[in-house]
């Protein structure tokens, strides 16, 4: 939708579910963009920054940590082979899998993409004060745990 509020009927355009899906839409097109324009993708954001807040890892615990369905995960860690910003080693413990880690590469991206990603979030919420992002967050996140917890999944972000 091009302009929704110029065509948006009253009735829903106080929703909070429609709110939110019209922030989320900014809000996912700010961060795509921002990563595209560090030549990356959101994937590659959440396997770079799981890999260094946790560590190593095989393929099938690097999906579970970071959220990446297992079908995307080997396309994900290709491309960021390819690149130098990870690479694979023989699993000592069992040469059947591969060890996934960062490599110093991967570090320098891992920054680059952290500060597009708070340019984006600077964007998307220049019209609150600082204590009115404080207090979103905090309504947010408490939606979100309430949701997380009923269903025991999150909706998977960045792609």
């Amino acid at each position: 939708m091009e302009n929704p509020s110029a065509e948006t009927p009253a009735r829903w355009e106080s929703l909070p579910s429609w709110l939110l899906t019209q922030t989320a839409g900014h809000a996912h097109r700010l961060v795509g963009d921002g990563f595209s324009s560090a030549g990356a993708r959101g994937y590659h954001y959440r396997l770079l920054a799981t890999l260094e807040e946790l560590g190593p890892a095989s393929q099938a615990a690097l999906g579970r940590r970071s959220g990446i369905h297992l079908s995307d995960m080997v396309a994900t860690i290709n491309e960021l082979a390819d690149r130098g910003l990870v690479e694979r080693a023989p699993d000592p413990s069992d040469r059947r899998r591969n060890v996934i880690s960062l490599t110093a590469a991967g570090r320098r991206q891992l920054r680059r993409l952290e500060k597009r990603l708070a340019e984006c979030q600077e964007e998307l919420l220049a019209p609150l004060s600082p204590e009115e992002r404080q207090r979103l967050i905090e309504l947010l996140s408490r939606l979100l745990d309430h949701h997380t917890r009923r269903t025991g999944t999150p909706e998977e972000p960045w792609r």
